[in-house]
């Protein structure tokens, strides 16, 4: 090796795919000064975890102060993004309500998952890899409780999961594999029909828990081709 060669010096840096569930998937990037897009993210200070720089980044570039869950992706590591470092990029999940947010900052936007713009160092892996890991745990966990409001029917949760999965979901079938999971429970209110052309009360259901809990370790959902109305498959025997 030249001995005047020089190693770079590492560094991490957390870089969060935030999403939430309006009447689709969105992620919410920031727009960096000279113009691209970005997942929100930086340097992590001396001192500061992982998750407590993932968390000032957010409040500090795009506004986002409360995260029903947040998990780390993944990592990778670059030497080309930086001209004196060597960055080792941690990834991070992070899932809100549709309510957890207030006004943006003016740099800010969301963006459908399906849509993407072009994002800054090629993290729109990141925003595919994410959505991905979403899909999973909504076959195996209560993770939509982080998308969910705090209170509504099965109709609007199962509009949640197909706006993740891409395909209809049952809201009957899904009540009932979620109910039988001990991880959703009916609040004992109604939902008055909405319009006016009658009909019964929708009843209203909440999340058991506001904490991430894997219900089924070897369950997943049905391909798209059986899916159609009958959510998620029951979990493995044995």
């Amino acid at each position: 090796m030249d001995g005047n060669s020089r190693h770079p010096l590492a560094a991490p840096v957390v870089n969060a795919v935030v999403l939430r569930v309006t009447e689709r998937l969105e992620t919410l990037l920031w727009r960096r000064p000279e113009g691209t897009w970005s997942l929100p993210g930086g340097f992590v200070r001396e001192g500061e975890s992982l998750d407590e720089a993932t968390r000032r980044h957010l409040a500090s570039k795009v506004g986002v102060t409360v995260v029903g869950h947040l998990e780390q992706l993944d990592t990778h590591a670059s030497a080309g993004t930086h001209p004196e470092l060597w960055l080792l990029d941690i990834g991070y999940l992070a899932l809100i309500a549709p309510r957890a947010v207030g006004e943006l900052p003016p740099d800010t936007a969301w963006h459908p998952v399906a849509e993407l713009p072009p994002i800054a160092f090629g993290h729109e892996g990141a925003v595919h890899r994410a959505h991905d890991r979403l899909r999973g745990k909504l076959s195996y966990s209560n993770a939509a409780f982080a998308l969910a409001p705090e209170r509504f029917t099965l109709r609007e949760l199962a509009a949640l999961y197909e706006a993740v999965l891409g395909y209809a979901v049952s809201p009957t079938n899904l009540g009932r594999v979620l109910g039988r999971d001990g991880i959703l429970a009916p609040t004992g209110a109604t939902r008055a029909p909405a319009g006016s052309a009658g009909g019964r009360p929708a009843a209203e259901f909440a999340f058991t828990s506001a904490e991430l809990v894997v219900s089924r370790p070897l369950a997943a959902f049905r391909p798209p081709a059986r899916a159609a109305a009958t959510g998620p498959a029951p979990a493995p025997s044995g």
